[in-house]
């Protein structure tokens, strides 16, 4: 399976020294990019938030707006009706 090599001699230890620092800096770099794509993706959803607000209220006065236009027109049908009665019984 996996085998664990033991230096030979000094000269080997410098080396796996470096490998380990620059796995260790590369880890530390990916962890900092982490941290920052989190919080970009953190506003980006902020933004939304903010932006789906403003559409709340939007939608609510264009449903207030389709009420009170049913209501004239419920209110011009019975108008109309009426003046057509009215019309009706002069002649």
């Amino acid at each position: 399976m996996h085998s664990v090599t033991i230096p030979k001699s000094p000269s080997d230890r410098p080396q796996e020294l470096r490998v380990t620092i620059a796995i260790g800096a590369a880890m530390i770099v990916q962890g900092g990019l982490g941290l920052i794509w989190a919080g970009a993706a953190t506003e980006r959803l902020a933004q939304l938030e903010r932006r789906s607000a403003g559409n709340a209220q939007i939608l609510e006065r264009t449903a207030r707006l389709e009420e009170q236009t049913r209501f004239i027109s419920a209110a011009l049908v019975r108008i109309e009706d009426k003046i057509d009665r009215n019309s009706g019984e002069g002649e």
